[in-house]
């Protein structure tokens, strides 16, 4: 490897900085320290959520979906879904008299649950997708 491959790092294992690149492993910079022969990557940039998963949480705490559960349901970390409710300034309506609920469903189990008119009378319903599945959130209005 030539001179102008060096970079201004210093090895994790000696401090040294004869640096120089060594390939890439999984889309990151690998290097190779040329005191101690020490292989390493750089720092951690950080994963990118999907926008996909942000919407749908943000759209489940409105809802009035827990933090955890929506974690559960989606995958994804419940401290970061506080972190985007808090970036984008949400606030869930004012509680009212009915709490939602809701059900996980497959294309046929939703096609089902559509068939049965009393399903439909009597309640406020929001359909969203969830993957390759469906979630139904259903709240009576009246009791």
């Amino acid at each position: 490897m030539d001179v102008s491959k060096k970079v201004k790092k210093t090895c994790p294992k000696c401090q040294s900085t004869q640096i120089v690149k060594s390939g890439i492993i999984n889309d990151k910079q690998r290097f190779k320290c040329k005191d101690c022969q020490y292989y390493f990557t750089v720092d951690k940039i950080g994963k990118q959520v999907d926008n996909y998963y942000i919407i749908k949480a943000l759209q489940l705490y409105v809802e009035g979906v827990s933090y955890r559960e929506i974690e559960r349901l989606l995958g994804v970390s419940h401290v970061s879904v506080m972190k985007w409710v808090k970036k984008f300034q949400l606030t869930r309506p004012v509680k009212t008299v009915y709490q939602p609920s809701y059900k996980i469903l497959k294309h046929q189990e939703l096609m089902d649950f559509y068939a049965q008119e009393e399903n439909l009378k009597g309640a406020g319903m929001i359909v969203t997708e969830l993957g390759d599945k469906y979630m139904l959130i259903k709240w009576d209005r009246f009791k």
